[in-house]
């Protein structure tokens, strides 16, 4: 009828009527609030790092995924770089008949893990997945079970020429991708230690940080597990250039 609630209602019987224009106005009080919730959530996240890494986390949850319906959705950034990184790794395996571990933590992995469905299935056998701080089961497995349930991660485990996850105890983003079967052991490494190391020396008097969800690189398991999937995939990545007399490499 495109009239308000209250307009609306107007002649009905007076419960009908009554109800309309409480709705109308909770309406109108709710987009008020709403608009000093987003401005003090805005200033919080300014001024508090840990509510701007919780708010910067539910942004990129809620941004991975495209805008179908509203018109004042932020945009999409998988769009972008999901193509962006699928193009990057199929024209360089072409072009160099090479392997690639593609390595990405947190919400990377999940852009890793998109960007390997989309590729062909000669160059996904091509590719090594290490992923680290993974929400892809713990955040996306829950919430968006038809996209990466376990059928669905079970496959891309299949898929890819070999993949390993690595997580702590203490992260509240990532954890295991718990595959059924035989295939959660090849995947998921044993939690990682956190912190690293316990007690004091003369040259940290203070006990370790906890690191959560942070600086899985500069654990030495980080580095153990490229290495073994580097060690995987050596054969067939290529070798240096030939020479020729002038000293320059040879197309």
């Amino acid at each position: 009828s495109h009239k308000t609630p209250g307009k609306a209602a107007e002649g009905a019987y007076a419960f009908v009527e009554s109800a309309a224009e409480t709705a109308q106005a909770v309406g109108s009080w709710l987009i008020g609030l709403g608009f000093i919730l987003f401005v003090t959530w805005g200033r919080r996240a300014y001024k508090d790092p840990s509510a701007r890494r919780t708010i910067g986390i539910l942004w990129d949850v809620g941004t991975f995924w495209p805008r179908a319906a509203h018109p004042f959705a932020p945009p999409c950034y998988a769009e972008r770089a999901v193509p962006d990184l699928t193009w990057r790794i199929a024209t360089w395996t072409r072009a160099t008949r090479g392997r690639l571990v593609i390595s990405g933590h947190s919400q990377g992995s999940v852009l890793a893990a998109a960007a390997a469905w989309q590729l062909e299935p000669a160059v996904r056998k091509r590719v090594a997945l290490l992923t680290y701080g993974s929400p892809l089961e713990r955040l996306y497995g829950r919430w968006f079970p038809a996209h990466f349930g376990p059928a669905a991660l079970t496959a891309l485990h299949h898929d890819v020429d070999c993949w390993r996850n690595l997580y702590r105890l203490t992260d509240p983003i990532g954890g295991p991708v718990r595959l059924p079967g035989d295939c959660g052991p090849e995947v998921d490494r044993q939690p990682l230690k956190d912190p690293l190391a316990y007690g004091r020396t003369d040259l940290h008097p203070l006990p370790a940080q906890i690191l959560g969800h942070s600086d899985y690189q500069a654990d030495p398991v980080f580095a153990e597990e490229r290495a073994k999937l580097l060690g995987r995939l050596q054969p067939d990545v290529p070798g240096p250039r030939s020479q020729d007399d002038s000293g320059r490499s040879s197309a």
